[in-house]
């Protein structure tokens, strides 16, 4: 069945039956226009042109809805989005030759009648009598106009829609009421401007720019006579006279309106009848709708700017206003993404991890102290394909991101010690540090203290690894049996409140529980919050919220509010200071070595979890930070004698596979940036027993005299806590299943 126009008039025969008994009772003439009977009218109870004049007669033209374009920084193009392909231009903008043809074609006498044409009614009859049937209509611009608001304004509700297009005496009336006004209103060249930027051309084309860039790949202002007649030819029956699928057809009809615009003298015979002998030649511009066009694997940046802008009040008191909006597009968000930093990230992806790989990595960079979004990738693409996704792995759940966020694993760590410093710990402080031990008793913020009711235990990655030990080295190598006891010296409430100062909260959006497993990443973040928190450290202790929009145009030069990044001091410069200190202790000498920059000042954190189904490696300049996660998005892999990227791995670490993607990706958005320093804090290394790192290894854990001195203090100044001794003196029987599983450090 061909594709009616959604504007377009009823047949012949149907015009009949409204205007057959044309107004004798009333002899009413309104705006030039000879009013059906009232009786026809179904006016009877009121009988006479006040009871016309009194149906109301307030059409309001919604704003069309147009394509929105989504920029990065530079204000180069990610991508368009749109419930409708229209660009909406004034007529000074559209080709007189598709401006004739429309006319020409449609409503000859356009210029002549008012919203409805008599003459053109008395003409269809005699036509269709003539022919036995319904070969034309009568409906004039001006009612396809108004008809084709009624569609717009019902937008994708199949049951509006219908009610917009019903072909009752009431809504007719009402619809020629309605033409009436806009006549008086708006004057025929709007009318016909309106009409070329609302009508539908087919190929999902709304308007005729549109319709000209999609078939034609030109502006409408560059139109040609027979590329404007083969426009508007399409308009009566989109389906059925769409060139793409059936040029003969297409031809056949664009020949007749050709024609069509000779008999009016719009154009000679002559020049018809050369347009008539070119050929069709189409140039189409498939659709590029969605997040899913978008370049240098932007796809799901683009789609958190729409679940920002769905779910943000700033642009609407309720999900449904702000999905109207949306929907109404027309809108230039210009974002925070930097092209650069976007494309190193993606290359970074590429060359690492294959999108056929049996775990993927996800990338995000955010800048400190301004908390914008530089990059946002991954190795899956955006897509509805075996090997695609619309899961976004970067993001929390409530904007397109998995159920649960990926454990961090070691990355948590330096949240701990952040907490500890702020409590004013040394970060010359030293605890035992065992190979292994039951997790301690803590306390939490309720003042109830958490007990190792299962007795768990956390082990360090190696058996070699055996206290004591001093934060630098602790953090260094990761040791898991240190931060433990960090925790279990401070509570779990200084933790609890740095962390969420920090924004940090789990994948699905709820607080982190206040378990002693969490110090060693047990629980899942994103890739967004880890980038993000990490930049506190980088500002010197002023965290940002991320921001992604820097700006928002509407069609028609009018600026949005957007929702901007707040900064607010969560811990003191010395500690951040501190942490920076520690943390290029991790990239210079530990376990990140295989991530680090030479040509600038950073740092950073490995971290691989339990099973080794997540690693990762979060770090950053005091200019950029970036969160990259490698794992198995339903957390079913364990990363052991496998291949990524092409490569093998016998086992995966944090600072093995995330860590050279962070590298690649970091040297490159950076490439061309200055490269400030960090402020170092002076940290004393630890003792070393002559010949013994750390101490005796053979010792029992919290085996105080295990220091090499017979059990007196080893180091002036640094002290053990005493009630740590033990490793699990606070402890006791008592809910150890509420940890959620024992990462292994990275």
């Amino acid at each position: 069945m061909p594709k009616n126009r959604s504007g377009g008039g009823l047949t012949g025969t149907q015009q009949a039956a409204k205007f057959l008994g044309v107004s004798v009772l009333s002899g009413a003439v309104l705006a030039g226009i000879a009013l059906p009977a009232a009786g026809a009218l179904g006016l009877a109870a009121k009988g006479t042109v006040q009871g016309f004049d009194e149906i109301p007669a307030n059409l309001k033209t919604p704003p069309l809805s147009q394509r929105t374009s989504i920029l990065d920084s530079k204000g180069g193009q990610i991508a368009t989005v749109y419930s409708r392909d229209r660009t909406v231009v004034p007529l000074k903008d559209i080709s007189p030759y598709i401006q004739k043809a429309i006319v020409a074609i449609e409503d000859s006498r356009f210029y002549e009648h008012g919203a409805i044409d008599l003459k053109g009614v008395l003409r269809a009859l005699n036509r269709n009598a003539q022919s036995g049937g319904v070969s034309q209509g009568a409906s004039t611009l001006t009612q396809q106009y108004v008809k084709n608001v009624f569609v717009e304004e019902a937008g994708d509700d199949p049951d509006k829609v219908a009610q917009a297009t019903q072909q009752t005496l009431g809504r007719k009336i009402q619809e020629l009421k309605y033409a009436i006004q806009v006549e008086e209103e708006l004057g025929k060249k709007k009318i016909l401007e309106n009409y070329l930027n609302i009508t539908f051309f087919g190929e999902q084309a709304y308007g005729v720019e549109a319709a000209s860039q999609r078939y034609f790949s030109k502006s409408a202002k560059n139109l040609k006579v027979e590329e404007a007649a083969m426009l508007a030819g399409i308009v009566q029956s989109p389906s059925r006279y769409d060139p793409v699928n059936d040029k003969q057809e297409a031809t056949k009809r664009r020949n007749t309106v050709l024609q069509r615009m000779a008999e009016v003298r719009d154009i000679s015979q002559a020049e018809a009848d050369r347009a008539k002998a070119t050929p069709i030649t189409l140039k189409v511009s498939k659709p590029k709708n969605g997040c899913i066009t978008a370049v240098n694997g932007a796809g799901f940046f683009c789609d958190y700017v729409r679940e920002v802008f769905l779910s943000n009040p700033v642009f609407g008191k309720n999900k449904e206003d702000r999905a109207k909006v949306w929907n109404q597009g027309g809108l230039t968000i210009r974002t925070t993404l930097d092209p650069q930093a976007q494309k190193s990230a993606q290359e970074s992806i590429k060359n690492h991890v294959y999108q056929t790989d049996s775990v993927a990595t996800a990338v995000t960079m955010v800048q400190p102290g301004s908390g914008k979004i530089m990059a946002m990738g991954q190795s899956r693409p955006y897509g509805f394909g075996k090997t695609e996704t619309q899961i976004n792995y970067s993001v929390n759940k409530q904007l397109g991101g998995s159920n649960y966020g990926f454990p961090t694993g070691s990355t948590f760590k330096p949240f701990v010690a952040a907490a500890a410093i702020e409590q004013g710990r040394p970060p010359t402080q030293v605890y035992p540090a065992p190979y292994k031990m039951p997790y301690p008793g803590v306390q939490t913020c309720s003042g109830k203290p958490w007990v190792n009711t299962e007795n768990a235990e956390v082990p360090n990655e190696n058996k070699s690894e055996v206290g004591p030990y001093a934060l630098k080295e602790a953090m260094a190598k990761s040791v898991n049996t240190y931060f433990v006891q960090m925790i279990a010296d401070i509570g779990m409430c200084p933790v609890m409140e740095m962390t969420s100062k920090m924004g940090v909260v789990q994948g699905n959006g709820e607080k982190l529980p206040e378990v002693p497993a969490i110090s060693l990443g047990s629980k899942g973040l994103s890739p967004l919050t880890m980038a993000n928190a990490y930049a506190t450290f980088a500002n010197r202790g002023t965290y940002c919220t991320p921001t992604a929009i820097e700006s928002i145009a509407t069609a028609d030069g009018q600026s949005l509010q957007v929702p901007k990044s707040s900064c607010n001091k969560v811990m003191s410069e010395r500690t951040a200071d501190t942490i920076n200190t520690l943390l290029r202790g991790v990239i210079d000498s530990g376990t990140g070595q295989q991530a680090g920059l030479q040509s600038r000042d950073n740092a950073g954190k490995t971290g691989t979890t339990d099973a080794r189904r997540n690693a990762w490696f979060v770090g950053y300049t005091p200019n950029l930070s970036g969160a990259v996660w490698v794992g198995s998005p339903t957390q079913q892999v364990k990363m052991e004698n496998i291949t990524i990227g092409g490569v093998w791995q016998q086992k995966v670490f944090g600072g093995q596979v995330p860590g050279p993607i962070w590298r690649d990706a970091m040297r490159g958005a950076l490439d061309g940036q200055s490269a400030p320093t960090f402020i170092s804090v002076p940290i004393p290394d630890q003792p070393k027993e002559k010949g013994k790192p750390g101490g005796k290894p053979g010792n029992k854990p919290g085996d105080n005299r295990g220091q090499g001195n017979g059990g007196q203090q080893p180091w002036p100044g640094i002290s053990i806590p005493p009630d740590l001794l033990g490793g699990n003196d606070r402890g006791g029987k008592g809910n150890g299943g509420a940890n959620g599983g024992w990462p292994n450090p990275g």
